[in-house]
């Protein structure tokens, strides 16, 4: 694998913490959920991405889950089995994940990934449709931990 392949994706390798803050369209909070989210590139193999995730919703419970993606030239590639999709980044260094649910039928989400300048803090937007209509927006903000 060449360092220099995915900049953008790269930049985002270690442990991030904060919150993702689900909105509707009148932009009322749905939830408030507090992330954890470990970002890796493994030295070997298959896998060029990994994320590793737990989320803690306000009522204690955590879900834990995991995806890894795959270089397929432009873009990396992810099937899951809760979504299937790709992101790729641009010149500029923003990322942008298009995801279908594989849980959720006829769901799908387009994300923006921004680094703040210093790369300690990121904003993540994800801008949720069912039947090609807008119903949530995520908010995502997170600080570096390592």
């Amino acid at each position: 694998m060449s360092a220099l392949k995915f900049p953008a994706h790269r930049a985002h390798e270690g442990t991030w913490t904060g919150t993702y803050r689900h909105i509707d369209l009148m932009g009322q909070e749905e939830e408030l959920i507090q992330s954890h989210v470990v970002c890796e590139f493994p030295d070997d193999g298959k896998v060029f991405y990994r994320q590793t995730i737990n989320l803690t919703h306000p009522d204690g419970s955590v879900i834990k889950a995991g995806f890894d993606g795959v270089d397929r030239g432009d873009h990396l590639w992810f099937d899951t089995p809760n979504f299937i999709g790709k992101s790729w980044e641009t010149a500029d260094g923003v990322i942008l994940p298009n995801l279908q649910r594989k849980d959720e039928p006829c769901a799908h989400f387009v994300e923006v990934i921004i680094m703040g300048e210093g790369g300690t803090h990121r904003a993540r937007t994800w801008h949720w449709f069912r039947g090609g209509q807008l119903f949530r927006r995520t908010l995502c903000d997170e600080v570096r931990q390592t």
